[in-house]
């Protein structure tokens, strides 16, 4: 026959057992609430005027190739006393702008901070025509400039 001891150290392994089940769940459940929470964060900077306005700048270039783009609006890098130093233009403005939000979406996509579909869904249609504008321009940076990884998680998404 059963005694209450051992009715107790199973009810008791049971408990322990449907806590962890629990724990579990509620871990998933906040990772996904934290992913989606971040994904909101960074679509607000994606909407604000400064991402705006330096998308508008990036997709208004008219150039063929990196070649073209500089002798249409000026070199990008300048080589001076201090060594390399990026030239400030409203394009290259836009550029880094837009560079630098997509890079940070890349790098916590690519580290499993913000789920893909996700990103997929919010961001894809204006990462592929704001990446096609700009690869030709980071191709050329990323010669010029001897920096492979230039643009790289920008790329990657």
């Amino acid at each position: 026959m059963v005694d209450i001891q051992t009715v107790s150290i199973a009810v008791a392994s049971a408990s322990v057992t449907l806590a962890a089940i629990y724990y579990i769940f509620q871990i998933r459940y906040q990772t996904r609430i934290r992913q989606t929470d971040l994904v909101v964060r960074l679509y607000s900077a994606f909407m604000s005027k400064e991402f705006l306005d330096a998308s508008a700048k990036l997709l208004a270039l008219e150039f063929k190739d990196y070649e073209d783009y500089v002798n249409k609006y000026g070199p990008m890098l300048s080589v001076g006393k201090n060594g390399l130093s990026i030239n400030d233009t409203p394009e290259l403005r836009g550029l880094l702008v837009v560079d630098n939000f997509f890079q940070e979406v890349g790098i916590l996509l690519n580290r499993g901070f913000i789920d893909a579909g996700l990103v997929r869904d919010v961001f894809t249609y204006r990462i592929e025509l704001l990446w096609k504008k700009a690869e030709p321009i980071m191709q050329g940076l990323r010669k010029e400039s001897n920096q492979p990884e230039m643009g790289k998680w920008f790329e990657y998404l």
